[in-house]
């Protein structure tokens, strides 16, 4: 692994920074952009998109898509991280468009990622419940019936001559209400042939109901998703036998991006709380001159970076098939946890206000961890599957 990154690397980092620093820069601009219909700023993702290309850094050049790498994506992630900004960036080119590359057939990805690349359609994937996590093998395997059958909810999918139709609901779809393709993991077969099915659907389709709902992090929008008899096409073939492996692979991707999104946001969140103890006098001293001050940041500090390192690894590792983003998005989440509930602590009387920026990074932290975590589980699952519970017999 070169731990050094290349000039075109740089000028990633170094572009997105300028840009989301001038359209994203302050609390209200964000709440400006989660306010809107969308939930993002439109003018600001057709740039994302069209001028810088985001959507297709990690597609292949056969599909219209820059043909990188998931680091690239990563750290365009942790500078969208940084500034918190709504963009329908996870859920479109993390979650969807890798499963339409892994799964999908020839023409499905030919018809499809063109214009995923170019941001002309945006995408998301619909997984039944609460079982994002699950369904993405990040807190655990996802053999079972995650997606729902028989009684117990979920979406069900049925045969009707030659296609399919879906019944049911998804409700913690992200960017779910304004995706233009929903990526629905559905229930279908009989009880001697259950399996978890991926299906295609037009985000206008008749039947498709998209509500967005209030979120704790109002900056990750989501949408719970109706499904009513609707028409759908089959992602890949009808066997399903690669569908747990294919999401497990693309949710390590999309831990990788994660915790590289959550780096970049505790990077903010600290520099911010720097920034603020250096002016907030008492005593007739500055806050940040206290040695008790000093200590407490250097620990974030310290975290932060940590984190940081465990990210970097886990997005090139992604791309080698080594599956350890679980592990870094749960460092990255405690370090922004810690980052963001440091900056309300030392930001003082202001800090415990709803309206200050602070609270946007602490609920992107906790957010983060009720959809993909928590914490907990992600390393127990990391560890197990690293082995780290097995017993040898000896004594």
């Amino acid at each position: 692994m070169d731990a050094g990154f290349t000039a075109e690397q740089d000028e990633i980092r170094r572009t997105l920074r300028e840009l989301l620093g001038k359209r994203c820069g302050t609390a209200e601009q964000v709440r400006a952009a989660v306010d809107s219909p969308a939930g993002h700023d439109p003018a600001l993702w057709d740039t994302l998109a069209g001028r810088l290309g985001l959507p297709g850094l990690a597609l292949p050049e056969a599909y219209g898509g820059i043909g990188c790498s998931v680091t690239e994506l990563a750290l365009a992630a942790e500078e969208t991280g940084r500034f918190l900004a709504p963009s329908p960036l996870l859920a479109t080119a993390g979650l969807a468009a890798p499963l339409l590359l892994a799964l999908g057939t020839q023409a499905q990805r030919a018809a499809l990622l063109p214009r995923i690349a170019s941001g002309g359609l945006t995408a998301a994937l619909a997984v039944p419940g609460a079982a994002l996590a699950t369904a993405l093998a990040l807190t655990g395997t996802n053999g079972g019936d995650w997606a729902g059958g028989g009684r117990a909810g979920g979406v069900q999918a049925r045969k009707a001559g030659d296609g399919w139709r879906l019944y049911g609901q998804a409700d913690q779809v992200l960017d779910g209400h304004s995706a233009g393709l929903l990526v629905v993991a559905a229930h279908a077969g009989s009880f001697a042939r259950s399996r978890t099915l991926l299906f295609l659907v037009h985000g206008d389709a008749e039947g498709v109901i998209g509500t967005r709902q209030t979120a704790l992090d109002a900056t990750r929008p989501r949408a719970r998703v109706q499904l009513r008899d609707v028409a759908a096409e089959l992602l890949g073939d009808e066997e399903g036998s690669e569908v747990p492996d294919g999401l497990a692979r693309v949710g390590d991707g999309a831990a990788a991006l994660l915790a590289c999104e959550a780096v970049g946001a505790a990077d903010r969140a600290l520099a911010r709380t720097v920034e603020y103890v250096r002016q907030r006098e008492q005593f007739g001293r500055a806050v940040g001159s206290f040695q008790a001050v000093k200590h407490r940041l250097a620990d974030v500090y310290v975290q932060v970076q940590a984190a940081r390192s465990a990210a970097y690894y886990a997005a090139w590792a992604a791309a080698d098939s080594e599956r350890v983003g679980g592990l870094a998005l749960a460092q990255a989440l405690e370090a922004l946890r810690h980052a963001s509930g440091e900056g309300i602590q030392l930001h003082g009387g202001i800090g415990f206000t709803w309206e200050h920026e602070a609270h946007l990074y602490f609920k992107r932290a906790s957010g983060d961890e009720l959809l993909f975590g928590p914490v907990h589980r992600l390393r127990a699952h990391a560890a197990e599957g690293a082995g780290l519970f097995e017993t040898t017999g000896v004594r």
